[in-house]
């Protein structure tokens, strides 16, 4: 069987940010882990460069580091969806 080595998306996705004003944007940080102490997730929400939200939410210690981290995209996902920007790029 042949070993085929495929880049990292990483290394061939290239993210560029078109807008001016950074003042008008809403960024979200995620994070989820687990260790001995148990399994959790953890959003961060700001908005005009403000941090506005954190919330903290603790798995079942049998769920994956993996299952944290799909945890917290969906809950900052579902933080977000009402917040209003000055963005007209809809």
């Amino acid at each position: 069987m042949e070993v085929k080595h495929k880049t990292h998306p990483a290394n061939t996705v290239e993210i560029t940010d078109v807008q001016e004003d950074d003042n008008q944007n809403i960024h979200v940080y995620t994070d989820g882990n687990k260790s001995e102490h148990g399994v959790g997730s953890r959003i961060a929400i700001s908005k005009d460069s403000k941090l506005i939200d954190t919330k903290n939410y603790k798995l079942n210690g049998r769920c994956s580091k993996k299952q944290a981290e799909q945890l917290a995209i969906l809950k900052a996902l579902e933080n977000i969806q009402f917040f209003e920007t000055n963005d007209k790029r809809h």
